[in-house]
């Protein structure tokens, strides 16, 4: 039997957490770097995904939820990330951030093992997956794994609660999958404040090559998600490993009658959400969230213009 008040305990911990030394947290300072390595050790939340209990479905939610086609897509995605953070975690002198993108890995295997327990469950048939092999530049792996989940966990989030809102999702369902949800926060804010401390810490000459790579880390991020999005329905592109899961799946649950504009908001408002349980002294990413707020300062003048214009 599952202990329900340990359950909830171990939720709230993950979500509220404040460093309790005072002042401010630098950038790149000692006092940063153990701030986000203790929130992410104090935020760990030990459910195991073996003794989940998959609620039972009616015919029409499981039909819809075995029609989604982003199954064998997460499933190698997060045992994707998994490999790729576990190489970088080996890579690192620091041994208390090793420590943290080491547990960051091992939480994404454990996602794939939620989401492996979750289509056995429910009988949906997944493809075999490939062999996750060891990146050769391990920082080059982690800055691309990093950023694509900033990107895709900001989509996630609007796009879950879109799934609640409009019933896509069965109340049941939702509260086994939101742990997981909100661990995705969890990592895209110690990603975050791993990148501020790193680059804060490098001499200017390896600052200069370091902030070179992180552009041509969102310039190949941009450049796959524009391939995925002409080739999505293209019958090769189940096979892909490198798919988000967010653009797969943001065709599946768009039923709902929400603009694009309605739907930036939605993930702006639930990013905050997410978000404003932890110490706002640490950094939040913010680069995904910037482009949405331009993004929707375009569509309302474009809407401005056009309602002008008619």
């Amino acid at each position: 039997m599952i202990d329900e008040d340990v359950v909830r305990a171990a939720d709230h911990a993950a979500r509220h957490w404040h460093f309790a030394m005072p002042g401010p947290l630098r950038p790149g300072s000692e006092a940063h770097r153990i701030a986000t390595c203790r929130m992410f050790a104090d935020t760990f939340n030990p459910y195991k995904p073996a003794v989940i209990e998959w609620p039972t479905l009616e015919p029409e939610a499981l039909a819809r939820l075995t029609s989604l086609p982003i199954w064998d897509i997460a499933v190698q995605t997060e045992g994707k990330a998994s490999r790729r953070m576990l190489a970088y975690a080996d890579a690192l002198p620091d041994r208390d951030m090793s420590d943290a993108i080491r547990l960051n890995g091992w939480e994404e295997q454990r996602h794939r093992e939620v989401l492996s327990h979750l289509v056995a469950a429910y009988g949906i048939k997944l493809a075999p997956e490939p062999e996750y092999s060891v990146p050769r530049d391990a920082e080059w792996a982690y800055l691309v794994t990093g950023f694509s989940e900033c990107v895709d966990s900001f989509m996630a989030f609007g796009l879950f609660a879109m799934a609640e809102r409009s019933g896509f999702f069965p109340p049941q369902l939702v509260e086994t999958l939101e742990p997981v949800i909100q661990e995705e926060c969890r990592h895209i804010l110690l990603f975050a404040n791993w990148l501020a401390w790193h680059r804060a810490r490098l001499p200017l000459w390896r600052r200069l090559w370091f902030e070179m790579r992180v552009w041509a880390a969102w310039v190949r991020l941009a450049w796959d998600r524009i391939g995925m999005a002409r080739g999505m329905d293209a019958p090769h592109q189940k096979d892909r490993q490198d798919y988000a899961f967010t653009v797969a799946g943001a065709k599946a649950v768009s039923d709902e009658t929400l603009s694009m504009a309605s739907l930036l908001r939605l993930c702006l408002d639930e990013n905050d959400r997410r978000f404003a349980g932890y110490d706002p002294r640490l950094v939040r990413p913010s680069t995904t969230p910037r482009l949405a707020r331009v993004a929707l300062r375009l569509i309302g003048l474009f809407t401005f213009r056009r309602g002008a214009g008619s």
